[in-house]
This record gives structure tokens, C-alpha cells and sequence, in this order.
């Protein structure tokens, strides 16, 4: 998965990032915008973790998000 998706769709996204950092404010989410540096530089604020260890925790929510964004991306079926 590219990160690109997850900056298109970041809206979308932002409660599952919320909910797996809840130390990330509202403020920190808007501001972030789907942009990967900045929520691992965040994490690491919030956090006090290593920038290795927030890489590896954003890589794998990442994947987690793939079902996700392939659900986003599909249209409902009204059959």
C-alpha cells in the first residue's frame, strides 16, 4: 500500500488513527493531514518513543488500514 492513499483518504481516517494514538489531540489529527512524517513526529512527541519505533507502529496501522481504504474506495452494492 502507498501512502498516498492514506493522505487521499485521511478524512476518512483519522478516527482509526485516533483511536489507535489517543494521546494525538483533534488538533495534532487536522494539522497532521495525512502527511507520514508528521504523525511519526507526533508520535514520538506524545509518546516519548523512538522515531524507529513509531515508523514501525505507523507501517503496520497501515496495513490494517488496507481493508479499510479498499472499502472506501468501492461502491455499495444497493442489489
Amino acid at each position: 500500500m502507498n501512502w498516498t492513499q492514506i493522505e487521499s483518504k485521511w478524512e476518512q481516517l483519522k478516527s482509526d488513527a485516533k483511536a489507535e494514538w489517543g494521546r494525538l489531540t483533534d488538533t495534532d489529527l487536522q494539522a497532521i493531514r495525512g502527511n507520514r512524517d508528521q504523525l511519526v513526529g507526533k508520535i514520538v512527541e506524545r509518546y516519548g518513543v523512538l522515531k524507529a519505533n513509531a515508523q514501525k507502529d505507523v507501517e503496520q496501522w497501515t496495513q490494517r488500514m488496507r481493508t479499510k481504504l479498499d472499502a472506501i474506495g468501492k461502491p455499495r452494492d444497493h442489489g
